[in-house]
């Protein structure tokens, strides 16, 4: 098939692609053209300006494509920019279980109604995150229902190459002593490990799937799981203050990601305990190796 990526040079980008590729599909990826990539001449490349409409229509409009996979639109602009340019016979979204308001234990898809929520045009610093994400699936919901496309449901996404440093923040605060606040150490919570992020976009490029799908690993954990096992394999103390510095999974609730519906693809996602731990001894060596 042939596949054009929205993104795609980084983190779990990086092993959607190379599955792609091994799949013997023609890819190709639009980027803003500033940063390297691993695919040297396996793939074609697009230079555009995601958040400009006349660079987005400019750099898609003439070339038919069996496949979108967006991994950057983040609010209903973003969404309509594409959709309005390109010609394609699938468009994978790459959203996010942000989108719940609020997540819980075993949260399924239908927990987010896309289509009775007032749809706002807007840019991606109109809103938080959580908001903007929220309208950039009623833009797919509401605007262009007749079209075959998927949104993707994440959880935060793990991986040694996570360049957003949030399970890295527990580990070195705790090895390092420095206090923390934590409003949630008990909650909960649901993963998915990078490498499994892009091989479930990569699969999805070959199913009949439409409208939203979850994708997480099996079970969760908590925080104090986590700085617990931080403890013990190093004779650390995490700190626990109210003004300690503030900790990235906080305002997090509670809650599992169902994904039954993903799985009648033939898809099956890991368990988060068999990996959690060895990502957590990757982090302890990284923080001992820069002491």
């Amino acid at each position: 098939m042939k596949i054009l990526v929205l993104g795609g040079t980084r983190f779990f980008g990086i092993p959607m692609v190379n599955e792609l590729l091994a799949q013997g599909h023609e890819v190709t990826i639009a980027t803003r053209g500033t940063s390297p990539d691993p695919f040297g001449d396996r793939v074609r490349r697009i230079v555009f300006q995601r958040t400009d409409e006349n660079s987005v229509r400019k750099a898609l409009e003439g070339t038919h494509y069996d496949v979108v996979i967006d991994k950057i639109a983040y609010c209903s602009n973003d969404i309509r920019y594409v959709m309005d340019a390109v010609d394609c016979d699938r468009y994978i979204h790459m959203s996010s279980t942000s989108v719940y308001d609020p997540k819980h234990m075993n949260t399924v898809e239908s927990d987010f109604d896309a289509v009775s929520k007032e749809l706002i045009w807007c840019d991606r610093a109109a809103f938080p995150y959580d908001e903007i994400k929220r309208q950039a699936e009623c833009a797919l919901w509401q605007k262009y229902p007749d079209r075959n496309w998927i949104a993707v449901r994440y959880p935060f996404v793990l991986g040694e190459d996570d360049y957003t440093g949030r399970v890295l923040f527990y580990v070195e605060h705790a090895m390092k002593g420095i206090p923390m606040y934590i409003d949630n150490v008990d909650a909960q919570m649901g993963f998915i490990r990078a490498d499994e992020a892009g091989l479930f976009l990569a699969h999805l490029a070959g199913q009949d799937l439409t409208g939203a799908v979850n994708g997480s690993a099996h079970g969760t954990i908590s925080v104090r799981e986590m700085l617990d096992y931080v403890e013990q394999k190093t004779g650390a103390k995490a700190i626990l203050r109210p003004d300690g510095d503030e900790a990235p999974y906080n305002d997090e609730p509670a809650y599992s990601i169902n994904t039954d519906r993903a799985e009648t693809t033939g898809f099956r996602f890991s368990v988060l305990k068999d990996w959690i731990y060895d990502l957590l001894d990757h982090y302890i060596e990284q923080v001992t190796q820069r002491d």
